[in-house]
C-alpha cells in the first residue's frame, strides 16, 4: 500500500501534479472546495496519475483540509 501526503490547491486555472519530495505531492485542481467536488476531482486525477482504480484510493486524513493523506 502506498501512502502520500498531498497539498491540494482547489480553484486553479489548470490541473497538474507536482512531486515536491518522495511521498509528497502538490496538486492543482480546477474544482472548487464545495460539496466534496475537490475531493472527487482529487481522486479522479490521482487514479489517472498512478493508473489505479478510483475506488482503491482513500483519503485517510484531512477530508475537509487542503493537506491530506491518501493511500491506495
Amino acid at each position: 500500500m502506498a501512502k502520500f501526503s498531498v497539498a491540494v490547491k482547489p480553484g486553479s486555472s489548470q490541473e497538474k501534479i507536482i512531486e515536491t519530495a518522495p511521498g509528497k505531492l502538490v496538486i492543482y485542481l480546477r474544482a472548487k472546495p464545495h460539496d466534496g467536488e475537490a475531493n472527487d476531482s482529487l481522486i479522479k486525477i490521482l487514479s489517472k496519475y498512478f493508473n489505479v482504480s478510483k475506488t482503491s484510493i482513500k483519503i485517510t486524513h484531512g477530508q475537509k483540509s487542503r493537506t491530506k493523506t491518501i493511500e491506495f
